[in-house]
């Protein structure tokens, strides 16, 4: 194989992913308007109904013109050479691979955001502010921008900086030295990235003493679950929307819960949450995604390791001077759609994890509350309740809310 079917092998991938998603969002879009099941004509008056699918078809509309955006800018930076217009750039300021590496990497990531904030601005400024949700500032909006360019070049660029490193000194054996650096960092992130990670973005603090609190703590005693870190965030800084989350091991576990979800849900609805929470980590779903993560990026890292010393790789992208950071460029877009299939396979247990934490919350507390507060989760985030069955199994982590309620109602 020569260097220009690898080239056209690159831009099919490409365009088959982008049709393959396009005629998933039409079917999907095909099905806003469809009359709600009895079980979910409770979830919706006939006037939110009408904002709901109003909601959705925006967010299509705008979704199309996004990826549209997106894809014609990434092909005509492959077909226009402008991975090596980059690479002259950064081979202008060093001699060093790695710096080379962290500048070409830096001008494609931050060049690339610089391009999509007119498109992440008007999603959050005007069609989130339209429907209700966004509670953004356009100074937060901003800062947040700024803390994640800080924050990928300290963190992305180290750890890149780090695995080329290992390739120099080690050639093909890199991909042990790489995986090993990438699962503690994992494993790392996974106990430290509410302590670490949230304060810079937003502010935390522990659920006041009260009632929650002790419904609460009195669940998780007769699940003989030691939960003392519960902290309030205040998503309500950024939208209206309301979620929560589990975090860390050991004694670093905590759950955090969003203003928003304590003021849309009653008391009773935020133990149930807590409750399917608790079962994702009673039944050990939480391990089991990091471990299937940090192995999939272990195979991940061994195949590029097979791939990344040929200099077909860099000449397929336009570069004639062979190096890593350009085969990782040309390596990344040929994966794809293997990731394609381990994020499908991921999802599928991904689905059935939440039934057995939903399960979880019925058996040690109630099925009701749950279904209560997932409905009142979804009217208030205007939740699409009758997706494209395909579009559910090629994108959804959760079953559908119908589907949920099925299952709690067993």
């Amino acid at each position: 194989m020569n260097s220009q079917s690898l080239f056209y092998i690159i831009i099919a991938i490409i365009i088959i992913n982008f049709i393959v998603d396009k005629v998933l969002d039409a079917l999907n879009a095909k099905h806003f308007n469809d009359e709600l099941p009895n079980e979910l004509k409770d979830v919706y008056d006939d006037e939110e109904y009408k904002k709901s699918q109003q909601y959705k078809a925006t967010k299509h509309r705008f979704g199309i013109i996004t990826s549209v955006f997106s894809l014609v800018l990434t092909l005509g930076f492959l077909f226009f050479d402008g991975f090596e217009f980059v690479d002259v750039i950064a081979r202008g300021y060093s001699d060093n691979p790695i710096l080379i590496a962290l500048i070409f990497f830096g001008i494609i990531m931050i060049g690339s955001d610089i391009l999509t904030i007119p498109f992440s601005y008007y999603s959050t400024f005007v069609i989130e502010e339209k429907f209700g949700f966004n509670k953004t500032t356009v100074k937060t909006f901003f800062l947040d921008k700024i803390k994640g360019w800080l924050m990928m070049a300290i963190i992305g660029g180290g750890i890149l900086a780090l695995i080329i490193w290992f390739y120099q000194a080690t050639g093909s054996h890199f991909w042990l030295y790489a995986w090993g650096l990438v699962a503690v960092f994992t494993l790392f992130m996974n106990m430290f990235y509410s302590k670490l990670i949230v304060p810079l973005f937003n502010k935390q603090a522990p659920l006041e003493a009260g009632e929650l609190r002790n419904k609460i703590s009195a669940y998780a005693k007769t699940v003989g679950f030691k939960l003392d870190k519960i902290f309030v965030i205040d998503g309500s800084k950024r939208s209206t929307k309301a979620n929560a989350y589990f975090s860390g091991f050991g004694s670093e576990k905590r759950v955090t819960l969003y203003d928003t979800l304590i003021n849309d849900l009653d008391d009773d609805e935020i133990v149930a949450v807590l409750a399917h929470e608790v079962g994702h980590y009673k039944k050990k779903h939480i391990i089991f995604n990091l471990f299937a993560s940090i192995l999939l990026t272990g195979l991940t890292l061994y195949i590029l390791s097979l791939f990344i010393s040929n200099p077909l790789l860099s000449q397929a992208l336009g570069v004639e001077i062979p190096s890593f950071h350009i085969g990782l460029i040309a390596f990344g877009l040929l994966y794809s759609p293997i990731s394609e299939v381990t994020g499908l396979i991921m999802n599928v247990f991904s689905r059935k994890f939440e039934y057995q934490a939903d399960d979880y919350a019925k058996n040690t507390y109630k099925g009701e509350p749950l279904i209560t507060s997932l409905k009142k989760l979804s009217k208030n985030s205007l939740s699409n309740l009758t997706p494209h069955p395909a579009y559910v199994f090629m994108h959804y982590s959760h079953p559908t809310l119908l589907e949920r309620i099925k299952n709690l109602r067993k």
